[in-house]
């Protein structure tokens, strides 16, 4: 009836689910995938066959021996039931069990080649485990095993531990305490090394790399196969075909031949078109070729076509990044960021947070070069000029702002903004734009003379003497930094004189690096030992003209006071 035939669908389905899970070792989730199969449909002897596989995998060979039987008693006429429940004999050491499973399979099916290779596998590993030199637990610390991890590189120094041979004496009368201590463990699995496989039927297999690589080189167990429909099977078949060809696509790409590159791709797509990130491996071909319109629309189809198919978050962002690309080929910037912005809301991915950020800035240096034109920066600069002279200082400082976007390279523009500064007393923002100055000219003797101002409004007397004296020596006669020195000097005498302590001059002095400097010198701090216990020596030394240099520019700066 219908609901039979919906509910045998809908177990097909969680099984293919079950096979694509138990393929990317994903076991939990295969193991969930194939119970809601046997939920829905529990006659189905593959459903038991295909989690015993599962069970078996992820390590659980009592579960997958109990699935293998119920396999059996639903269909004990298939082969493969049979090879599950010796697959999982085979792991819990049950060899001759296991080699009966086997022997009774292969009753049934005489050319089964799985039965016959599982049979063969799990005799060799019972002939392994009657090796001499395994004793099943009492003997297994014997003479002859002492002797052995006595050559290994970790356990052989511990046999001088007094405690590591009483635990090896409890594991000797009580094999089972091995499993609840990691390092006997680690010992039975050094044992076992020596001897290239075998141990007691009553321990586990450990689950460690060494287990792993044992198992690897022996191949004792066989390796689960998962049963799967002939749909599934053409539809494998498909996606093979349909990789090749990209593979193809991808090294003709490398090569640069854009054209052979394009046909390999196509052809991947007419196999299956349902993997849209083919359109997107062509999207990248068509960049490389200078079509990036071309590739954008690509791109935008995809998206599209992504509305009736299932498309992860991941490759969509992958989309982005190629719509981005597409966009910085042809040099635009903010479409590119604006992709990469997209592509992150989909997958944040911090290697595209990076490119952003350095796109941005490009982005905002572009900006800057773009907007540079000395006429309209004279303009500005004139219109500053007027507001100035009108006393509106506010607007003054807007147009030579403009100014200095316009013509960034004009020493003289930044000389005016920071004169307007100066005016509304923003004295950090003057300093800055007056240095700015200097630092496009060295030789302009009004920014020198401006900076000596502004120093000297912010109570910085001994660097508004260096900024005159700077001055002055590229222009001996100037007259703005012949009177700002003078003005300078008699603001230091009256304050030596009045003999009061201005405590944000002083403030100002301790924070900065040239005076912490010279305080730190030894020679200067003696000096000034000298001026009060034997300024006789103190005098002598202002002799020296870099010592003196150096106690005027304390002075200067209020740290030290002369009446």
């Amino acid at each position: 009836n219908l609901k039979h035939i919906s509910t045998t669908m809908s177990a097909a389905t969680f099984k293919e689910k079950g096979n694509k899970h138990l393929q990317a070792q994903e076991f939990d989730e295969a193991i969930a995938a194939y119970t809601e199969a046997i939920n829905l449909d529990p006659k189905d002897h593959v459903f038991f066959s295909n989690r015993s596989a599962a069970y078996l995998s992820k390590g659980d060979a009592k579960s997958a021996l109990s699935d293998a039987e119920r396999c059996i008693a639903l269909n004990g006429s298939w082969a493969k039931g049979y090879s599950r429940k010796g697959a999982a004999l085979h792991s819990l050491r049950r060899y001759d069990e296991a080699i009966s499973t086997y022997e009774s399979g292969l009753a049934i099916a005489p050319s089964d080649a799985g039965l016959k290779s599982g049979l063969a596998e799990v005799q060799k590993a019972k002939e392994s485990h009657s090796s001499p030199g395994f004793d099943n637990g009492g003997g297994l610390f014997g003479p002859q095993m002492i002797a052995k991890l006595a050559g290994h590189p970790k356990f052989g120094p511990k046999l001088a531990d007094p405690t590591f041979m009483m635990k090896l004496q409890m594991a000797q009368k009580n094999p089972q305490m091995m499993m609840s201590d990691p390092e006997m463990m680690e010992v039975l699995q050094a044992i076992l090394g020596s001897f290239g496989g075998g141990g007691d039927d009553d321990i586990p297999a450990p689950a460690s790399s060494t287990t792993h690589k044992r198992k690897e080189t022996q191949k004792t167990e066989p390796e689960p196969e998962v049963e799967v429909s002939e749909e599934e099977k053409l539809e494998r078949d498909v996606k093979k075909r349909s990789i090749a060809a990209k593979e193809k696509g991808n090294e003709l790409y490398k090569e640069k031949k854009f054209t052979e590159a394009l046909a390999a791709y196509d052809e991947a797509i007419s196999i299956d078109p349902s993997n849209l990130m083919l359109l997107n491996n062509k999207a990248a071909v068509y960049i490389e070729m200078n079509e990036c319109n071309t590739a954008i629309e690509i791109c935008q189809s995809i998206f599209e076509k992504a509305r009736s198919v299932k498309f992860s978050f991941e490759d969509r962002a992958k989309v982005y990044q190629r719509i981005a690309a597409a966009h910085l080929k042809m040099n635009d910037i903010p479409e590119a960021i604006k992709a990469y912005g997209k592509a992150q809301m989909e997958s944040f991915d911090k290697n595209i947070e990076r490119k952003m950020k350095n796109l941005e800035l490009e982005k905002k240096k572009r900006d800057i070069e773009l907007y540079i034109n000395p006429t309209l920066g004279l303009e500005a600069k004139e219109r500053g000029n007027a507001a100035f002279r009108d006393g509106n200082f506010p607007q003054a400082i807007t147009e030579y702002e403009e100014a200095v976007k316009r013509d960034p390279t004009n020493a003289p523009y930044y000389n005016n903004l920071a004169a307007a500064f100066l005016k509304m007393g923003v004295f950090n923002d003057a300093k800055r734009a007056v240095e700015k100055s200097l630092e496009l000219d060295r030789n302009y003797v009004k920014a020198w003379a401006k900076k000596g101002d502004i120093e000297f409004f912010m109570k910085e007397y001994h660097k508004s003497m260096d900024s005159y004296k700077a001055g002055l020596q590229l222009e001996p006669d100037n007259v703005l930094c012949k009177q700002g020195l003078q003005k300078t000097a008699m603001k230091i005498q009256e304050l030596n004189m009045d003999g009061t302590v201005d405590k944000d001059r002083t403030a100002h002095a301790m924070a900065d690096p040239e005076i912490q400097r010279i305080l730190s010198d030894p020679t200067i701090r003696q000096v000034l030992n000298d001026f009060q216990d034997n300024p006789k020596y103190a005098q002598q030394a202002l002799s020296d003209p870099d010592i003196r240099a150096k106690i005027e520019k304390l002075v200067s700066a209020g740290v030290l006071q002369v009446k």
